[in-house]
């Protein structure tokens, strides 16, 4: 790993170390602003827990305290995990760089827990939400723009910050895939629907005048669409499918495009493909939906269920 420029004698107290492994998750490992946040969160965390000493200096013992102590206070499982998750990586960071002679977390295995299942839509649910929530609002534009945007999270199953980064220009080339560029700066390429490209077209020439670089633009047409701003009129297009809000997220229209895909005979190598998961171990997670729907289908239909 590349050095960073903060000198080993700059980072002896524990703000001055964070910031330093919080630069090279920007630089070297292209970390959205979210997931630099969330490994702030967690650090600053620990190094209070561990003040008056610096976090760079803590021990196994005082890992295996925190830990235990998190526990008692009621942090579940899979919140401990992912501070343990965090803190390892970090002092791998010190390690590599030698800022460290050891890695206090080496001895610490993180928690088991079973992930939560996804809660996709079903097919008909989803061409609800497309039919009665991406018409008839009092902006036009706004239909425009949820249904380019429902029917590309369907069909292609993107995290909603690659859809936002899509440029205008995608719908430029007529290619049936559409390039993208995920987590980690990592590309890939996804089928482009048809019924997403109209749509997506249809948008663009919509906001012609806007003269904005981005697929989506914000109330800044050189700046792309916030995630806040996305979700209000994705609750909008909820409202008006008759659905609950709390059910329609833009991470439930990725499951259920890998859920559906799953159902329909996909290949699960390729459904990690194409939601660009680096581990196979993360698309896993779908067959425990295929499992518990295999188990009901027995309970129901089975004669000896009984």
């Amino acid at each position: 790993m590349t050095k960073t420029s903060t000198d080993k004698s700059d980072i002896t107290a524990s703000v001055g170390v964070i910031e330093a492994f919080l630069e090279m998750l920007a630089s070297e490992r292209a970390a959205a602003l979210r997931t630099r946040l969330a490994y702030r969160a967690d650090l600053e965390d620990f190094a209070c827990w561990v003040a008056p000493a610096s976090i760079a200096d803590a021990a196994s013992s005082d890992l295996r305290a925190y830990v235990v102590a998190k526990g008692r206070e009621g942090l579940s499982v899979r919140s401990q995990a992912r501070r343990l998750s965090s803190l390892r990586q970090f002092y791998r960071f010190l390690l590599q760089d030698n800022y460290r002679e050891d890695d206090p977390t080496e001895d610490h295995p993180i928690p088991g827990y079973r992930a939560s299942l996804p809660h996709p839509l079903s097919e008909g649910e989803i061409n609800t939400l497309l039919d009665k929530g991406t018409c008839g609002h009092d902006d036009p534009r706004r239909d425009y723009v949820s249904r380019a945007a429902i029917e590309l999270l369907y069909t292609t199953g993107l995290r909603i910050s690659e859809l936002l980064s899509l440029p205008a220009s995608c719908v430029q080339r007529q290619e049936e895939m559409l390039l993208v560029r995920g987590k980690g700066g990592r590309e890939r390429l996804v089928p482009f629907a048809k019924g997403a490209r109209q749509a997506a077209e249809a948008l663009v020439r919509y906001d012609t005048i806007l003269d904005s670089p981005w697929l989506f633009p914000g109330r800044n047409p050189q700046r792309p669409l916030t995630r806040q701003g996305f979700d209000k009129i994705l609750h909008a297009c909820a409202l008006k499918a008759g659905f609950d809000p709390q059910r329609i997220s833009p991470h439930v229209l990725r499951h259920s495009f890998a859920t559906h895909l799953l159902n329909r005979g996909a290949d699960l190598r390729a459904l990690q493909m194409l939601l660009g998961h680096a581990d196979i171990a993360t698309t896993q997670i779908y067959t425990q939906v295929m499992g518990e729907r295999l188990k009901e289908a027995v309970q129901k239909y089975h004669p000896l269920k009984e």
